[in-house]
């Protein structure tokens, strides 16, 4: 039976017993006939204009209700119902409806509103944006992505990431470079992927940053210096063979004396000689900078070689901590070769503020989350100022090469790790070099 029925069965079964006995004493009174019939007729009448009554007060408000809970449905906020209150249960009903009815309004208006204001975000930005479904489809794209496709944002949702040229992006390490082609674009790209969920499925939202004009300045810049550097230290060589190639000359069309003559050609040679050796040094130098092989990494205990290292060094004694004993998978010759530079920079930078050998060198490591720190500690006069001496080339020491640093970082990086240098509080130069713990 439905609820409305119950309503009116309930309504006349609550009403039946008194007009039973109104009957009862109307018919059994002397009363005319025509009265009895006249009066039994409104009583019957009253009842039942009494059980529908009822029922039609208990059933408006409960429809009314179902009408604003199927607009909430339909996300039409809009709406509410009159007569709420807090003094009846149903009052009480119709006022928490209209409050939920409100809530759900004010989170639709902020909804819209911070949509909108992420839509314009993700409009000016320049990076292209990808959102694809778990079946690899397009469902989410910004101005900047539908740039590179040259094509209506409708023409392009739906479509697979294959159909697109965007299936590298879905696969293979989430933080990488890649070369794409594009139908409005060629070249190099980071790329950069997180998972997000819509209605409890997971879509994963690709980032893709055009790289390639970066790379073309940098490529340039990076030439400019290379042809200073070369300048530099080829006029450094040029200039006094020229000299002597002057002089000797010079003293030819004079007709110097045989034994003034020899002695020039002597120093003149010896000249020739060490600028050539200094201009050889200078390329094998460069060739060993621009020639580091791909590390061949192998198990190696963390302990054992800070202490090998260390130990390698006579100039001055080094002090080790002691840190945690761990292993590692990296490429031991190359780590060798980092670490006895570290060493040996922060030794000669102690040796510079105390002759006497009596600075401190400190080594030690740690484990900190995902990777190991190293650090070398000195107590020389610090990092000279507005000077970024991991420039190849570049040096502060008279007989010094200056790739020992830009080979370590080039190491460290090689290894997926990092290497800075700090200036200490206490004074003298902290030299930090991130190792991951697991091999990338």
């Amino acid at each position: 039976m439905k609820f409305e029925r119950y309503i009116l069965v309930y309504s006349l079964l609550s009403g039946l017993a008194g007009v039973g006995v109104a009957l009862l004493l109307l018919w059994r009174g002397d009363y005319a006939n025509h009265i009895k019939v006249a009066l039994s007729l409104l009583v019957v009448l009253c009842w039942l204009g009494f059980a529908f009554s009822l029922r039609s007060k208990l059933i408006f408000p409960l429809r009314t209700l179902t009408n604003l809970v199927e607009a909430l449905r339909e996300n039409d906020y809009s709406m509410r119902v009159r007569g709420a209150g807090q003094q009846d249960a149903m009052g009480e009903l119709v006022y928490e409806i209209n409050t939920l009815a409100q809530f759900l309004q004010d989170q639709r208006f902020d909804a819209v509103e911070g949509t909108a204001l992420m839509r314009k975000i993700m409009a000016e930005i320049d990076i292209a944006l990808f959102g694809f479904n778990q079946a690899g489809q397009l469902q989410l794209i910004n101005e900047s992505g539908r740039r590179l496709f040259d094509r209506d944002e409708r023409d392009l949702l739906g479509r697979a990431a294959a159909a697109l040229g965007l299936a590298d992006c879905l696969e293979g390490p989430d933080r990488r470079l890649l070369d794409l082609t594009l139908p409005a674009r060629t070249g190099r790209w980071e790329l950069r992927r997180t998972a997000y969920r819509t209605r409890g499925v997971t879509h994963q939202l690709v980032f893709l940053s055009d790289l390639t004009r970066t790379l073309h300045a940098e490529e340039r810049q990076s030439w400019q210096r290379l042809i200073q550097i070369l300048r530099h230290e080829i006029n450094n060589s040029l200039t006094p063979i020229q000299s002597v190639a002057g002089s000797l000359n010079a003293q030819l069309k004079e007709g110097t004396s045989a034994a003034d003559w020899e002695a020039d050609i002597a120093e003149g040679l010896g000249i020739i000689a060490e600028r050539s050796e200094t201009l050889g040094r200078f390329i094998a130098s460069y060739s060993q900078l621009t020639r580091l092989p791909e590390p061949s990494p192998a198990e190696m205990a963390v302990q054992t070689w800070i202490h090998h290292c260390a130990g390698l060094e006579t100039r001055l004694s080094i002090e080790v901590l002691p840190g945690p004993e761990r292993a590692l998978a990296a490429d031991r010759g190359q780590l060798d070769q980092l670490l006895i530079n570290l060493i040996s920079n922060g030794v000669e930078a102690s040796l510079e503020t105390h002759p006497d050998a009596t600075g401190c060198v400190i080594l030690s490591w740690k484990i900190r989350g995902p990777h190991l720190h190293v650090w070398i500690d000195d107590d020389g006069p610090g990092l000279p100022a507005d000077k970024d001496l991991f420039v190849p080339f570049f040096t502060t020491k008279p007989e010094g090469s200056g790739i020992g640093l830009a080979l370590s970082r080039q190491i460290a990086e090689a290894h997926g790790g990092e290497l800075s240098l700090a200036n200490r509080k206490e004074g003298g130069c902290r030299a930090l070099l991130l190792l991951p713990l697991e091999s990338t």
